[in-house]
């Protein structure tokens, strides 16, 4: 039975996002701790935002003024896109109309939805790498306090 947009709407806490490799192995690209949230408005417009935990401040008032080294972590430590969405079945699509890292402005994400009996909310993807390899990207999330 496909999926209700009124099932997805408002916002949702990070969880546990985690990789899971073909070879068995498992990472999680922000470490334990990792925390975020994804928004689903009614006006179909959606924002996923996700920090590694304790990231270090700048310490300075205006971050433009931060040193290219503490730029460069502040941006790997950090992850977000946003834009509509929209249900295809068992599967959200988010079309990302900004996002921090610009290669991925204009494509669009697909993400099997799976909610579960607790009310929390799986998103995942897989992903074929050039090897012959693939990873499946898992994101689960519960609503919001």
């Amino acid at each position: 039975m496909p999926h209700r947009p009124e099932d997805f709407i408002g916002a949702w806490q990070l969880v546990d996002w985690r990789i899971e490799y073909s070879d068995g192995g498992v990472t999680r690209p922000f470490n334990e701790g990792a925390h975020g949230y994804i928004v689903y408005s009614a006006d179909g417009t959606m924002t996923a935002s996700i920090a590694k935990a304790a990231r270090p401040p700048f310490g300075i008032a205006n971050a433009r003024n931060a040193n290219a080294e503490e730029k460069a972590a502040a941006f790997d430590s950090y992850f977000h896109y946003a834009g509509p969405w929209r249900i295809e079945d068992d599967v959200v699509v988010h079309h990302v109309t900004m996002s921090l890292n610009p290669d991925m402005t204009g494509t669009k994400q697909r993400r099997l939805a799976v909610f579960d009996v607790s009310g929390g909310l799986t998103l995942s993807a897989h992903e074929a790498l050039k090897d012959g390899a693939s990873r499946h990207h898992i994101l689960q999330w519960k609503p919001s306090d």
